[in-house]
């Protein structure tokens, strides 16, 4: 049961990591001109990840991905997975706590499969950005998660603008509705309460989502993917090339710090990973390449 969906939506996550990625160099072999132009341009290692389970079988993996010392992205990571197994004590805790699945406890066992991405960027009047989308099924309930939001050091009132109007142009087809409750989701999901802020200008965010019909969801988790490019790319473009001082990158290092305390301490997915065994340095590719607390 439910194979062909796990298929389907493997695949999916496959499909849109090989675009982004492709694009991504290609925004690389275009910085013809500015700061870093006169570097090479960057291109991603592609690392097979492999998790193994407690008794020694298969487990899943996935692709890890990452470009460092491009000219554009000083780091970026999109890796694409699909695990599966059997939830440890703490996972199921974890999930039962936030879920309430009955059975989870007698049957523990799960598959996930999905991409993430991150992106710290050279030139600190281009945004840092996060993306992520994913499926999850155990025996007794499956759902979809995800989103993307941009996390610039530097804010610009029309880059956040066109961010979040391409996400919402890219919901509203499935119910004008989703767009300011997944934006509603994100402003509360990445804010940091000890730090008393948000992490950056937000975007979109859904977690846990099932409404019971697969394929319905399914297409709204892949238009979250399918906003991601056309939102980003046009902030690469128009900042890429511009000038910035000492200051500008001293804001954009104290900046990376915060996003860091973000993912070590809260973020959900950095937890899971960790729990469940999967490959550390995919999991933690999120971390910005430098970072400055003050």
């Amino acid at each position: 049961m439910f194979e062909t969906e796990k298929t389907t939506a493997a695949a999916w996550f496959r499909s849109l990591r090989d675009e982004i990625v492709a694009r991504f160099e290609a925004l690389e072999e275009s910085h013809t001109s500015g700061p870093f132009s006169e570097m090479e341009a960057g291109r991603f290692d592609v690392t097979p990840t492999k998790r193994t389970a407690e008794d020694g079988s298969d487990a899943g993996g996935g692709l890890m991905s990452v470009m460092r010392g491009g000219r554009v992205f000083e780091k970026v990571g999109v890796n694409v997975s699909e695990v599966h197994g059997t939830l440890g004590e703490r996972a199921q805790a974890a999930m039962a706590a936030r879920k309430g699945i009955p059975g989870m406890k007698e049957d523990p066992r799960f598959w996930a499969s999905g991409i993430s991405l991150v992106a710290h960027m050279r030139n600190p009047h281009v945004p840092a950005v996060h993306m992520n989308t994913r499926m999850f099924w155990t025996p007794h309930a499956w759902w979809f998660g995800g989103g993307s939001d941009l996390n610039p050091c530097l804010e610009y009132d029309e880059d956040t603008a066109h961010f979040h109007a391409e996400q919402k142009r890219h919901l509203d087809p499935h119910g004008l509705a989703h767009y300011p409750r997944l934006k509603a989701w994100a402003d509360e999901y990445f804010y940091i309460p000890h730090r008393k802020r948000a992490r950056g200008v937000g975007g979109i965010f859904m977690d846990d989502y099932c409404t019971g019909d697969w394929q319905a969801d399914f297409e709204l988790t892949q238009d979250i993917g399918r906003a991601f490019l056309p939102a980003f790319v046009p902030l690469v473009e128009r900042r890429r090339e511009a000038t910035f001082t000492e200051a500008d990158k001293d804001a954009q290092l104290v900046h990376r710090g915060l996003y860091a305390e973000y993912n070590l301490v809260y973020d959900r997915g950095t937890k899971f990973g960790l729990e469940t065994g999967h490959d550390p340095d995919a999991v933690l590719m999120s971390l910005p390449p430098m970072a400055k607390w003050v």
